[in-house]
């Protein structure tokens, strides 16, 4: 009672195909390999930046008006 057979997979496959429909099992696929990839390409990103500290200075020549 513990495990599943072979056969109560393919069952359980064949029941999910019926209701979703190979098409519609495909583009769920490829989505989440696209996902996959994009989060694995972001990790492997934040590694290669360099650590930057933040902060933003502005370099502005002021003119003092005259009255």
């Amino acid at each position: 009672m513990g495990s599943f057979s072979i056969w109560h997979w393919l069952i359980v496959l064949v029941v999910i195909m019926l209701i979703f429909g190979t098409k519609k099992l495909g583009n769920v696929g490829s989505d989440l390999g696209k996902a996959v990839k994009g989060f694995k390409d972001g990790i492997k990103g934040e590694e290669d930046k360099p650590v930057q500290a933040d902060k933003a200075t502005i370099d502005v020549d002021t003119k003092e008006k005259k009255s």
